[in-house]
């Protein structure tokens, strides 16, 4: 992996899939072919969050009407009567959303924001490193696996792509991008430069090249024509003014992490540079201590969560909503009970968003039972009733038309839950 795997300093982008040769893949494929890849073509877009520290999905999304829960979280459990300070948000008489993620609610209603409810891995570790690995593989019992599921799917559309087909709005690249198809990670468009590496002195030197003196030295015309066609949009972005990006419809991100990352995603979505796969982090949910109910951590994630995929929304307007879908994940979710600090720990199941106008919005899926200790996974944990990679393939196959679930996630054969329409 180490000639294929790109990488990144600090205001940088890393292009994935350069091999020592310094010729991307894509680009070999087109001089195979004889035909030249077409940059800033409309296409459908999938957006991505990974909320890595795993988030209490029984605090997002409350099964607040469960006798069992109220017992088991004596100061963090949060009811929906109207008569409390600040109840959740009763969305079908079961479910409750967190106060804090208010700015779902209309998207809920609206029936283009949907939930599923006790989605998790099949894999019942609770390290962070491995669960984050094993669902951003998509593989869930083999720890061998070259490539990340967001990159089998880059591979499996089918068509002709531009150098921004698949973004990391990231440090680094994620492992949900590992593989042989080209995949970048930008970690500031302000601070936008290239970095490649190979795997020799003479690729090593190439570093201090650009890429359009690259393709001016390689003798194949179409390859020229290609490298030069295709890194107009690295021309068009370095030239954009993303300093002064002023966002559609009143939207307001939040000046956080996660926000800078949509908005900067929204940028190139705008741009039409040929962005397809998208994928952005929003981190701290790791709440071993002072959980808090709707003040504290949890709230001030969940804020910051929803407001700031309300903001990308509502900044992608009618003309623009129609292409995209924003999915988020987490490796595993909280226990049950709290523990003695004001927190929980480590447990098994959690819930996950997908918005979007093809969604089947407006319902929580999935499957829960009242949550009596002897329906729980080892006698603690929510138990997962739903295998990510039946949401993960759904969403792809119905908004980017993949159809390919064997190579999407080798080994698994399970069945869709309808959270798209169809």
């Amino acid at each position: 992996m180490s000639s294929r795997r790109g990488f990144l300093k600090s205001g940088g982008l890393a292009l994935f899939g350069i091999g020592i040769g310094g010729i991307p893949t894509f680009l070999k494929a087109a001089a195979a072919t004889g035909k030249i890849i077409r940059p800033y073509k409309k296409k459908k877009i999938m957006v991505c969050i990974f909320q890595r520290g795993a988030m209490d999905g029984l605090m997002a999304v409350t099964p607040f009407t469960d006798e069992h829960l109220k017992a088991a979280r004596p100061t963090l459990f949060m009811d929906a009567a109207k008569s409390g300070s600040n109840p959740l948000i009763d969305l079908d008489g079961r479910f409750g959303l967190h106060p804090a993620m208010k700015s779902f609610e209309p998207l809920f209603r609206e029936n283009k924001l949907g939930i599923v409810h006790g989605i998790g891995s099949p894999n019942s570790t609770r390290s962070h490193f491995d669960a984050q690995d094993y669902m951003e593989s998509g593989t869930p019992f083999n720890k061998g696996t070259g490539s990340g599921w967001l990159n089998r799917a880059v591979g499996l559309m089918g068509h002709d792509a531009t150098p921004f087909r698949a973004v990391s709005l990231t440090s680094s690249m994620p492992r949900s991008f590992y593989g042989d198809n080209p995949a970048i990670a930008i970690s500031n468009l302000q601070d936008f430069g290239i970095q490649m590496k190979g795997g020799s002195a003479s690729s090593t030197s190439m570093v201090s090249k650009s890429f359009e003196d690259l393709y001016d030295q390689t003798s194949n015309g179409l390859l020229k024509e290609t490298g030069k066609e295709s890194f107009d949009a690295v021309k068009m972005l370095k030239k954009s003014n993303v300093n002064n990006y002023k966002p559609e419809n009143n939207a307001a991100y939040p000046t956080t992490a996660l926000g800078n990352s949509l908005k900067q995603i929204a940028q190139l979505i705008k741009m039409d540079i040929g962005l397809e796969v998208a994928f952005a982090e929003s981190g701290g949910w790791d709440t071993h201590f002072n959980q808090g109910t709707d003040q504290g951590i949890f709230a001030r994630n969940v804020t910051d969560l929803s407001n700031c995929i309300t903001a990308f929304w509502t900044d992608m307007g009618t003309t623009l909503q129609d292409d995209v879908t924003v999915m988020t994940m987490t490796e595993f979710g909280r226990t049950v009970k709290q523990n003695g600090t004001g927190g929980t720990d480590h447990g098994r199941a959690s819930c996950n968003f997908i918005l979007g106008n093809d969604v089947n919005g407006g319902k929580v899926h999935g499957n829960m039972k009242p949550l009596a200790i002897e329906n729980l996974e080892d006698r603690r944990d929510l138990a997962v009733t739903t295998d990510f990679r039946s949401v993960f393939s759904e969403v792809a196959d119905m908004h980017l038309k993949i159809n390919n679930d064997s190579v999407l996630f080798p080994d698994w054969k399970g069945e869709k839950i309808g959270v798209m329409r169809s």
